[in-house]
């Protein structure tokens, strides 16, 4: 990996290139998904059907679009008891995590006369997208329960997860048993930004929801885009990130482990260590090209951090907080001595990972907090997916007569501010 003193300004063209690499489309994907968008909204699932098939599943039906409750029971037959468990212990403190994050409504009556509150109460049908993970063989369960759970908390009354069938026509058996243990009510195989319609619009087999969440590829992320306001929908996500920040008592090896497992996510994925400490700059350099011969994705991950990959060396923890706080990364990991003495002065991050043995991955799998974070800086002014993206709010407000009059003067003055007479007449008429 590069290393860099910062400031300086080749530092500052490499930190710039990163945070700029934003999330901009091709014309062309727009015009593609738009033409998907536009299909499946006038023919249903006839065009969902067709999708799935030229390029998930040949297996793929009018019949079987939906998973059936009897492939749901062969899949609990199939799955080890060694991950029932996993998966169990996961779900239960995702839930015990979001289970906190449930606001209620609640109501006012210190004005005399007024009655105001709000009424909190969840969407009616939520859609969860589940990527299809290299054609199903590498089976993403935590997206499962990371957009089931805070869903099924906030009361949602119908949960519909829609993910890419494998080539056979079937789903993995694990994400079926993640579904089934987190009360998802509907599975429809399909996948892009096909499924993202059938959500969006609704179709005879798959019933139109209210709110869309969850990751996927370039196809998903700007169908979500183009539908968000018809539904709503969690975030527009980006490429994976993480920055570290280290002192000179940090771990070289678990740095460079921690920074390879974001490159290998995606060639635009971006790893950036921040260090007060040229020494242990150059043993994470070190650490990264030897880890990086054995990996899998080896040239995915060489590929993020030839572009999006930098070793920043600066003088002091202030400096690195303060960069920490400008780039806003999705994940950002405190590897330093004294982590609880840092993290308060860190405003913009999607999750913080304090500690050296608290590496990113604890928090994509089990911790308990949510891993649908904000990306390419979006973290400056959004949250990690919560129990919120499923509710809404609604406001009461209720006036007695004489609590109308007592107020009635300054409504109208404020109307005729902005030259509304209607509004002020309607006022106006309840005095006479």
């Amino acid at each position: 990996m590069n290393i860099f003193k910062y400031p300086g300004e080749d530092a500052e063209n490499k930190v710039l290139a990163i945070i700029n690499r934003g999330l901009d489309f091709p014309q062309k994907a727009y015009q593609d998904v738009t033409d998907i968008l536009d299909d499946v909204r006038k023919n249903g699932d006839k065009a969902l059907i067709n999708y799935t098939r030229k390029f998930d599943s040949q297996n793929v039906t009018e019949r079987n679009l939906v998973v059936s409750e009897g492939e749901i029971d062969a899949a609990f037959q199939s799955v080890e008891k060694e991950c029932l468990s996993a998966l169990d212990l996961a779900i239960f403190q995702i839930e015990s995590f979001h289970k906190k994050q449930l606001t209620h409504s609640w109501f006012d009556t210190t004005r005399p006369g007024v009655f105001l509150g709000q009424m909190v109460n969840p969407v009616d049908a939520a859609g969860i997208y589940v990527p299809g993970a290299q054609g199903g063989k590498t089976p993403l369960v935590s997206s499962v329960l990371m957009n089931g759970i805070p869903a099924k908390i906030a009361g949602v009354g119908k949960i519909v997860m829609v993910t890419p069938p494998m080539a056979d026509g079937c789903i993995s058996p694990y994400l079926l048993v993640a579904a089934k243990k987190v009360g998802v009510d509907l599975i429809v195989k399909a996948g892009s930004a096909w499924a993202i319609a059938a959500l969006a619009y609704g179709t005879k087999q798959v019933p139109k929801v209210d709110v869309i969440t969850g990751p996927g590829n370039m196809y998903v992320t700007l169908a979500k885009k183009i539908v968000a306001g018809t539904v709503g929908i969690d975030m527009i996500a980006g490429p994976s990130e993480i920055l570290v920040i280290a002192d000179e008592t940090a771990n070289p090896s678990y740095m460079a482990a921690d920074l390879l497992s974001q490159a290998e996510h995606d060639a635009l994925a971006s790893a950036i260590l921040v260090t007060t400490s040229r020494e242990i700059a150059d043993q994470v350099s070190d650490a990264v090209d030897n880890q990086l011969k054995s990996l899998s994705r080896k040239n995915v991950a060489e590929k993020s951090l030839a572009d999006y990959g930098v070793i920043l060396v600066v003088p002091d923890m202030e400096t690195a907080i303060s960069l920490a706080n400008k780039i806003a990364p999705e994940h950002l990991e405190l590897q330093v001595a004294d982590p609880f003495a840092c993290f308060g002065r860190l405003k913009n991050a999607g999750a913080i990972f304090m500690g050296q043995h608290t590496p990113e991955p604890v928090g994509d799998y089990i911790a308990g907090p949510n891993h649908v974070l904000p990306t390419a800086g979006t973290a400056r002014f959004s949250s990690a997916l919560s129990v919120d993206n499923f509710l809404k709010k609604t406001s009461v407000i209720h006036y007695s007569e004489d609590a109308f009059r007592k107020e009635a003067g300054y409504i109208i003055r404020l109307a005729d501010i902005e030259g509304l007479s209607a509004h002020a007449n309607s006022v106006k008429i309840r005095l006479a």
